[in-house]
Formats: structure tokens, sequence, C-alpha cells
């Protein structure tokens, strides 16, 4: 039988490296920047000289094994016998010699291999992405064997990348093969030596096709043309228990296959490979979401690194997403060494922190600012947690009248971390900036009232936290432990403002602001999560004038409406009263954005937001019923935008402080903004504030409210306005009022005097006398007659 299944082998063999000699080949032939970087480094990285006897190939590592007897040792001999002799491979990359320059062929020999380290354990450092996911790989840096199409190309095989929900040729969700056979690979070109340690996979993002790959082998070169193949190290045995029960039952032949199919629903290459390549297949995806990760038992230095898809999902296609990790080798000589590279100079806390040590950061900011600081909690998540809040004011704890309040909220989504950590850096920021004399910071805190929610579902990010930044997926941990999705789980107002707009009750019965909850969403039997309760709660306590709810995977900020208000369409151009506002605001995040208004960087996932200078009406983008955006907006007086800080969700805490650097003047630029437009207060003739007076703006249909103190907030554009107060019992007053371009609100002050029937009420309810009131008929019938008696 073994007979029998190497003559079934040997032309699988052959046939698998005549393919692997083309395809090596096999570049992008008319990408310029793709020969710009060969012409630029490829000669340096010719001359580095590696270690003496290189395994060249998988044929000489076979040869080497029949060779060298020590190969068949108890490993822990081995490891005694050579350990003297291992090196660090970081230390045998040298300055070429003016000899090895001469010498041409000793030195392609030498670039044409790659140091497999041989001690793992020696080296702890544990290395992160690479950057697929993150775009510091760039669409150049991605080569193929093949591809489908367009759409389906090598620069679509990053981790977690979504398609569109239309697929079509240009966004699609993962590198697809153009052909399905075991010689297709995907390739990444990481432009310097790096010491590659794993791979993460994943299948197709897709709604209509279920494509992934089962096993893949891994490769690693210097010069793209010749390729070593990684070991697994490991065997997996009911793999070969399955193979070699096919092998019993049917024998090597045709039907071999469909044997193999029946019992696992795989290709038969998963089979043959392994006893073939002696080891050298890593485990892939199970399905299609879920990434899987492989750590290499020994670590590759190379500068290039592939991956050859040897078996798939029975029924699909050759079709992946993936990250590498891999530390970059110190190489300053690199044209491309932290050429776009951000270093921050702020000294904060740039990890990721679980619950416990988020609570605990809180109180170390609390203790380092006590005069600034204040931390609270607004209520619990379904299993308990606290959904802690830290306040930055000059008076904690107190609402100063004329003092606008501000927000920030973050993880409504538990996996989209980048938002909840921007928070706690910038309570530490903010923090330590004040405590320096920062002017800037120093007017901020003491004239606005700012408060940060870091975690508004804890629950989710404990499970995502535990899985970890790269193997969390695209979802895991978004939801609550009930599954409501939080930011779309507030009441849908849009639908009871348009009806009402329809029937023309408005302003009549209705108005357009601060429209009420709906009784059946406040019933116990409501499908509204605790989370969602307790921002409500808190949302109508404060006084809020503007927020920005921090969420991830894109680079966008977005503005109300989120709700198309067509029915049964998707996309639509939704706005509100105050437009122009809402985009302002949207742009003074965007804007300051080291990428979100780049025209040159890569889009994220589907949509080319630059182009929109980084903002987008909600609608738009995608109709979603119920977020906190529109609600925050029709029920209270906070204006609520969402920005979508990354189009990592989980980044590697690596990525957190060029992140920071990324967002961190956006963070203060759009707190800024609570100064925009005009303010005031509204009082009495007796000079008392007078809570829940409207304060309306001509043109402008959203009219909002005064505080308890009388004093209130309208965020508008640069321009002259005329301004109407008015409340219940008292005569309205209008103004004009200008707004500059400058920050600072203008001061627009009103005072009001009772109207003459409520002081006619309230002389009356003084002295105990109620008006006259005659019937209808009763009155009618002595109308003509006083008319007579007065002629």
């Amino acid at each position: 039988m073994t007979g029998q299944l190497l003559t079934l082998l040997t032309p699988l063999a052959l046939l698998l490296l005549v393919g692997l000699a083309d395809l090596s080949l096999a570049s992008v032939d008319d990408d310029e920047d793709y020969y710009m970087q060969e012409m630029l480094t490829r000669e340096r990285y010719n001359q580095v000289r590696l270690p003496e006897n290189p395994i060249s190939s998988t044929a000489d590592a076979r040869e080497e094994v029949k060779q060298n007897p020590a190969k068949n040792m108890p490993k822990g001999e081995v490891e005694n016998k050579k350990k003297d002799k291992i090196t660090d491979p970081t230390k045998s990359v040298k300055a070429p010699s003016r000899k090895t320059v001469k010498n041409k062929k000793s030195s392609l020999k030498e670039s044409n291999s790659i140091t497999v380290v041989q001690e793992f354990n020696s080296m702890t450092e544990e290395c992160p992405p690479i950057g697929l996911e993150t775009l510091k790989i760039d669409d150049f840096q991605l080569h193929a064997s093949s591809t489908k199409r367009y759409g389906l190309g090598a620069h679509r095989g990053r981790l977690n990348i979504q398609a569109g929900l239309y697929e079509d040729d240009l966004y699609d969700g993962a590198w697809c093969a153009g052909r399905d056979d075991p010689l297709q690979w995907l390739e990444v070109d990481a432009r310097r030596l790096t010491k590659f340690t794993g791979v993460i996979t994943q299948g197709r993002s897709s709604l209509w096709s279920s494509d992934w790959v089962t096993s893949y082998k891994v490769m690693g070169s210097n010069d793209s043309h010749t390729w070593i193949t990684l070991k697994n190290g490991s065997v997996d045995l009911l793999h070969m228990e399955t193979c070699f029960l096919c092998l019993r039952l049917i024998g090597p032949n045709r039907k071999m296959n469909s044997c193999w199919k029946i019992i696992t629903g795989e290709d038969v290459n998963a089979c043959l490979f392994p006893s073939l390549m002696n080891c050298e297949i890593f485990s892939g995806n199970r399905e299609k979401e879920i990434p899987i990760q492989n750590i290499f038992p020994s670590p590759v230095v190379a500068r290039y690194i592939r991956v050859n898809p040897c078996s798939w999902f029975y029924g699909g296609s050759i079709c992946m997403r993936m990250e590498i990790l891999g530390c970059p080798l110190p190489d300053p000589n690199n044209y491309y060494h932290r050429r776009n590279e951000v270093i921050t100079t702020d000294d904060l806390d740039f990890r990721h922190h679980s619950y416990k040590e988020m609570r605990q950061l809180m109180k170390v900011v609390n203790e380092m600012c006590p005069n600034i600081t204040r931390i609270y909690n607004i209520g619990k998540s379904q299993s308990g947690l606290k959904l802690y809040a830290i306040e930055i004011s000059d008076n904690p704890g107190e609402h100063e009248v004329g003092e606008p309040e501000f927000r920030y909220t973050a993880g409504s989504h538990g996996n989209e971390v980048l938002g909840r950590e921007l928070l706690l850096l910038l309570m530490q920021f903010m923090c330590l900036e004040y405590l320096s004399g920062n002017q800037r910071i120093r007017h901020l805190v003491e004239e606005t009232r700012i408060h940060l929610l870091p975690s508004v579902n804890p629950d989710g990010y404990e499970k995502a936290f535990e899985v970890g930044s790269e193997l969390s997926g695209w979802s895991l941990g978004r939801w609550t432990n009930d599954g409501i999705d939080i930011h779309h789980n507030f009441p849908d107002l849009n639908s009871i403002l348009w009806e009402a707009e329809a029937k023309k009750w408005i302003p009549r019965k209705m108005l357009t602001h601060h429209i009420p909850t709906p009784e059946w969403y406040l019933s116990k039997n409501a499908s509204v999560a605790l989370e969602t309760r307790a921002l409500i709660a808190w949302m109508e306590k404060m006084p809020f004038v503007l927020g920005g709810n921090l969420q991830g995977g894109e680079l966008v900020v977005t503005f109300p409406y989120d709700r198309t208000r067509s029915q049964g369409v998707t996309r639509e151009q939704t706005p509100t009263y105050d437009e122009h506002v809402f985009r302002w605001l949207a742009f003074s995040y965007a804007s300051t954005h080291r990428l979100m208004t780049d025209a040159s960087r890569r889009v994220c996932h589907t949509e080319d937001f630059a182009k929109e200078d980084g903002t987008i009406n909600g609608a738009s983008w995608h109709t979603a019923a119920g977020s906190m955006n529109d609600f925050s907006y029709l029920h209270t007086n906070c204006f609520e935008l969402s920005m979508y800080v990354g189009c990592d969700k989980f980044p590697h805490e690596s990525e957190l402080p060029e992140e920071w650097e990324n967002n961190r003047e956006s963070l203060l630029v759009f707190m800024e903004q609570v100064h925009r437009g005009i303010k005031g207060v509204v009082r009495d003739l007796q000079g008392r504030g007078i809570s829940n007076a409207t304060i309306s703006v001509e043109g402008i249909g959203h009219d909002i409210r005064t505080a308890a103190d009388g004093d209130y907030w309208r965020l508008l554009n640069p321009g002259e306005y005329r301004v109407t107060a008015r409340a219940e019992g008292y005569s309205l007053v209008t103004k004009k009022c200008e707004v500059g371009y400058a920050i600072g609100a203008t001061r627009c002050d009103f005072t009001i005097g009772r109207s003459n029937l409520f002081r006619i009420r309230e002389i009356m309810e003084k002295y105990n006398k109620q008006p006259i009131r005659l019937p209808v008929r009763q009155f009618q019938a002595h109308r003509p007659r006083e008319r007579r008696l007065g002629t």
C-alpha cells in the first residue's frame, strides 16, 4: 500500500513544484510602486549575510533530514548538544563587506534563504500584527497568485474586512483565488526584514457565499523567488487517522477524493499534503467569521511571507482574510523605515484595560486631580457591573449657571474598544495638562462641565477582552448579555414626528422638540436593555448641550437623522431642522483628525467617506431606527453625533499611541464646539431664572428649553438670528442675536414679564374669586339686548 501511495503522490509533488516555480514569478506586472520598491530595497537585501548552510528549499530540508541522524534524536538531546550554536538572528544581519559585493554568486545564494529561529523559548517577545487590518500594510504590499475579480483581489485579503450589502466588483469581503487548486497563494511584502511569528485567518465576509480555507502552508522568502516552507511542528492525529481510514477502505484510487469529502467535507488535498510535506500544514477555519490563530513553533526572519491554501470548504472556493504577526527588525537604512510611523510624546497608559483596571485607572486620575474630577455611576449593566463616568470641571458635582455640559460616551458596542481607550487616555491627558498649566485645557475645564462615560456596555467588552484584540472578530461582544444593540435600542421618535407632520398636528397638537417617550417603551415588558434605561435617565437629568459617542470599524462622523423618512428605503438623505449646524459639528471633528479627510487614504471597507470630507448623514449611509443620536435630538436639548474613530474596532495595544495621536486634537476641538452659538439666561421681572422656557430661532423648526436655573445654550453657525423666548404665563420677547466666527458663544439674555391673562388669573385666585362664566346660549341671548340698550 505504501508503494501505491508513493505512486499517487509523486506526480502531485512534481505538479506542485512546477506550479510554485511558475507562480513565484507572478507578481504585479503594471505596478510602478512595486518596481520602485524592488529597485530601492532588493539589492541591499540580496547582500544580507545569513547563517551558513541555509535551508533553501523543502527538498534540501528533506535531504538534510536523511543525512543528519541527529534529526531523529530526542528533542532534548539535540537542544543540549546545539544550544551553544543557536544565535539570535538579529545579530546575524551584518553590513555587506567588499568581498561580499564582489562575489555576486555567494551573495545571491545567501539572499535566497531565510533565518529560522530554532529556539523559540529564548525569544519571549510577542509580536503584534504587522498591519493588514489597520491598513499599515498598503495595497501595493499584497500580492496573489490569481484573483477571481478585482473586488476579490489581494488587497481585500485583510482580517475583518467587510463586504457591502450588495457585493460588487469593487468591494468584496476577502481575497478569492481565480482557480481552486493547491497552487494558489496570498503574499505580503513587509518591505524590511521581519521576525514573523504567526498567522491569523478568516473566511470570506459575505451574506451570500460560504468560502473559507481549512488548511494551509506558510512560506517565507527574502527575494520573493526562492521560498522555504515553515514546519507546523505537530501532527493532527485525527486528521491523519481519517486519511489512513480512507486508504484502508478504498485504497489510493480515484474514489479517494469522494471518501475524504464524505467523511470531512474537505478536499482530498488536506489528506495528501501532510504526509507529503512532513507536517507543514496549519489548520485553518471551520467557518467564515471566527478568526483562527496559528503561532509558528519557531519564528522566521524574512521579508516576504506567503500563505498557500491546501484545502478549503467543500462546495466553496479559496477565499481568505488574514493578519500576520511579526516584529520588524532594526533597519535604519530602509527607505520605508518609520516613513509613516507616528510617535506620541504624551506619557499615558497605552494598553487595554479590563473592567477592574478601568475602574482603578479612573480612581488614579481622580486622586491626581481631586479638585477637578468626580467619579459617579449612572446605573448597572445586565450582569451587575456599574456604568462608571468621570466628571471634569472646576466645580465637580455642581451645575454652574451659564456653563454648558458636554458628554462623550463609548463602548455601546462592547467590541468597539478603541473609543473606550481613547476616553481613558483623554481623562489622563486633561488631568496632567491641567496640572502642568496648559491654558487651553484650563480654559476648557473652567468653562465647561465635561462628562466621560468610557464603557456603556461593559458586559460585551469583557467578552471581547477575554478573547483578545485579534481573535474577537467583527461582532463578539457587540451586544449586551440580552442580545440587544444599545446604540439602536432607543424609542423611535422619528416615526411619531413624521406621522404628526403628515396629519398636520404641528404645532397645534404636537411640538417638534422634547417629544415624550411612548408609554409602551416605558413598560417592563419592553425589549429595552438596562444600560439603555440608565442612559436615558442620565440624558434627562443632565442639561447636556453637545455629545459624541465613539464607535469603531470606520473613519467617519455621522449626524442625524439615522433613519430614512421614506418607508422601505435603506439609504436616503434625511436632514434635521439643524442640518447646517450638524454638518459643521461633524466637520470640526473630521477635519482635525489625521486621516478622516485624507483623500489619499485607503477605504476601510466599502465606503470612501473622504470624498464627503469624512462626514455623512446617518440615513445616507444606512438606515437605523431608534438610534441614540435621533433620540437625543428629538427628546432633549443635546445634539449628538457618532464618531467612528478607526478602521480596526479592537486594535492591538501597540497601535494605541498612534490612534491617540490621530484623535487627540479632534476630541478637544469637538468639545470646544459646545461654546459656539448663543447662550444666556431667561429671567422674570424679579430676576429669577425661569425653567422650561422655550428658545425659538426664526427659520429653524426645532426649539430648546432652559435648564432649572433658566440658563440655556443654543448651538448655531455664524450669522444673525431673530431669537424668541417664551414661557407659560409669560409674554414672549424677541431680539436679534449675532453669532461670530470665533469660539465663544454670544450672550443673549431675556427678561420676560407675566402675560395679562396670567395676571388676571393670578389676582382672582389670590382673592378667591372666579371669573363669571355664562352659558353660551345665555350669553348669545343677552348680546342683542345690550346692543339695543346702547343705542
